[in-house]
């Protein structure tokens, strides 16, 4: 069994899909001849905790930690946060105007935190896995970002230690829909393109989760990308016996940033509410985490409150109850300019749960081709009023006559265990 140090920021009891990706491929490698050893801080600023994921940790794992120090600390203090209040990631607030100590602390983060705030972790890393690679060998390493700290500690040990390196990228880098936020100096960006560059030009492979997002890396570093895609685990399947909800139930898992607001939806669903008799009386959306403040704005425009329900963060298991139980899924894709490479990561528990999926999104993006693929929805530009006013209306019909479900098909290739050979495959292939 050839060993695989895997170095990743997130890491359960820490929730949210950054955790996911890589607590699956763990569960999953030893049935591919790879036997992980993950490395992750012992006291990280996580937004939310899901202790039920930690039954997903493989038996007899090693896992190392060490002390991480992060400038939140002083940022909630600061801006008048409390101690125990997560961070919520791209910019998503709960006030209607961002105040200005809020404002200076975007800028000192964005040009004095290179890549992240997670920089001050890189050297204490290399030293500590320095010190254990020594008497632990290890065939491959991986990092796996954001926070793109993770590849600059790994980027360092390769060098040192010259482990074959496998760079991961849940998300992009200076392609990030939040990045031109960062209000960073001339200096600054150049900085990070150049960090950027550094890590898709070193590492022996690099593995991205989207077609688009290996297409934007191209143009920096023109190389090979391997694409694999989030997934749904193989353990939770669709049983039979679901009751869907009584209601007409749309729901929302994840954050709803500024960017996640399409106002055509909200607009469609309040012409319904008049148009369309006992439209109202049925119908229930469910948003399941953080809501921006916009957000919450333009629900009160189209007068959709009474109909709302705001559910914090839930663990894990939960959410797929939800999932499975609601008339149908709603997956909102960013309406920023990387929008075609969007594919967040509950589109594939979507596409296994047995429901319809109503993207509202650019209907020739990466995850607009996988609903399509798996025939397990219908996507629609945020500007098409018209034809999500009009989906919405058939599928309220097939709810009234009970008949409301998902057809998918051929959702095989999202399954983690699957995904996850591929992954060991490209390991493989690294160390020849």
């Amino acid at each position: 069994m050839r060993k695989v140090l895997v170095i990743t920021y997130y890491w359960p009891p820490g929730g949210g899909a950054g955790v996911q990706r890589w607590l699956k491929f763990v569960k999953y490698l030893r049935n591919f001849g790879w036997e992980p050893v993950v490395y992750t801080p012992e006291n990280p600023e996580w937004p939310d905790i899901d202790n039920s994921l930690e039954q997903d940790i493989p038996s007899d794992l090693t896992v190392l930690k060490t002390r991480i120090w992060e400038p939140y600390t002083a940022y909630k203090r600061f801006v008048g946060r409390k101690k125990d209040n997560g961070i919520k990631a791209g910019f998503l607030s709960e006030k209607k105007n961002p105040s200005l100590t809020e404002k200076i602390s975007v800028w000192i983060r964005g040009n004095f935190f290179i890549p992240d705030a997670r920089k001050f972790w890189i050297k204490p890393s290399v030293k500590y896995l320095s010190a254990w690679l020594k008497d632990n060998p290890v065939s491959a390493l991986v990092s796996t970002g954001p926070p793109h700290s993770m590849h600059l500690i790994a980027m360092a040990i390769h060098e040192k230690h010259h482990i074959p390196w496998l760079a991961d990228f849940r998300d992009p880098w200076t392609n990030i829909d939040f990045y031109d936020n960062l209000m960073l100096s001339r200096k600054s960006d150049k900085k990070h393109h150049r960090l950027e560059k550094e890590v898709l030009s070193k590492a022996d492979k690099i593995v991205v989760v989207s077609k688009g997002m290996s297409l934007g890396f191209q143009s920096v570093a023109d190389r090979q990308y391997n694409v694999i895609t989030n997934g749904f685990d193989d353990e939770i399947q669709h049983p039979n016996d679901v009751v869907p909800d009584n209601k007409f139930s749309l729901a929302h898992i994840g954050s709803l940033v500024p960017s996640r607001n399409p106002e055509n939806l909200w607009k469609a669903l309040n012409e319904l509410l008049v148009e369309v008799k006992d439209f109202g009386e049925n119908l229930k959306i469910k948003f399941v985490g953080a809501v921006d403040f916009s957000v919450r704005e333009m629900l009160s425009k189209y007068r959709l409150e009474k109909y709302t329900a705001i559910i914090p963060y839930l663990p894990h298991a939960e959410v797929i109850k939800i999932q499975q139980t609601s008339q149908v899924l709603l997956l909102i894709i960013n309406n920023t300019p990387n929008a075609k490479m969007v594919t967040t990561g509950k589109i594939f528990e979507y596409i296994s749960s047995g429901r319809p999926v109503l993207c509202i999104g650019p209907v020739t993006g990466d995850a607009a081709g996988i609903i399509s693929e798996t025939n397990s929805g219908i996507t629609l530009d945020q500007q098409d009023l018209q034809g999500i006013k009009t989906a919405i209306g058939k599928y309220y019909l097939l709810y009234k006559e009970a008949k409301l479900k998902s057809e998918s098909k051929d959702i095989s290739t999202y399954s983690r265990r699957n995904l996850t050979k591929k992954l060991a495959e490209i390991l493989d292939d690294m160390i020849g």
